[in-house]
């Protein structure tokens, strides 16, 4: 699978199209885990909130990331109890990390092809587990994702490739 090479777009908060592409990010990011939460056990699973904060914090730089991973949760745990208050910590920094490695992978590398963005998961990943047993002190919360959330990895590896490289990046 090849990549293209891609036009990194720093969006600045000055511009409305920030706002705009963020909020679009922060929908997907509802609507796809509400989609996910049909499956029995789909959220841990598939970890489809993380997904449109990949492909914002990718194509539209740091910004937008940042206020999607942010926002998402807060969001989708307002609406609709999940993820759950307790879980928020964890989750929140496991986003805002997968922001600012999407981002700086985008733009350093210029492309997003599986290698790089597998890259990018994998980093989310361990900085974010790390993290998240430090929040909890659980080991075995730190690695659930690493146990039982694979397809999601995958999903945002593939998936992400995909939506980058076919759709938002048409030549």
């Amino acid at each position: 699978m090849q990549s293209t090479a891609i036009t990194f777009r720093q969006l600045s908060f000055s511009e409305s199209k920030t706002y705009i592409l963020t909020m679009l990010f922060i929908i997907g990011n509802i609507a796809l885990p509400q989609m996910f939460h049909m499956i029995p056990d789909g959220g841990i699973t598939w970890l489809p909130i993380y997904f449109f904060t990949l492909i914002g914090a990718f194509t539209c730089g740091w910004r937008v990331g940042i206020m999607t991973a942010l926002l998402s949760p807060v969001v989708n745990s307002l609406l609709f109890g999940m993820p759950p208050d307790a879980l928020l910590p964890a989750i929140m920094l496991k986003s805002t990390t997968l922001a600012l490695c999407a981002s700086l992978a985008a733009q350093r590398f210029q492309k997003a092809s599986l290698l790089v963005l597998t890259g990018v998961v994998l980093s989310y990943q361990l900085i974010g587990g790390a993290g998240e047993w430090i929040i909890t002190g659980k080991f075995s919360a730190a690695c659930q994702d690493f146990s039982i959330g694979v397809p999601g990895m995958l999903l945002q590896i593939f998936g992400g490739w995909l939506i980058i490289n076919k759709l938002i990046q048409k030549k």
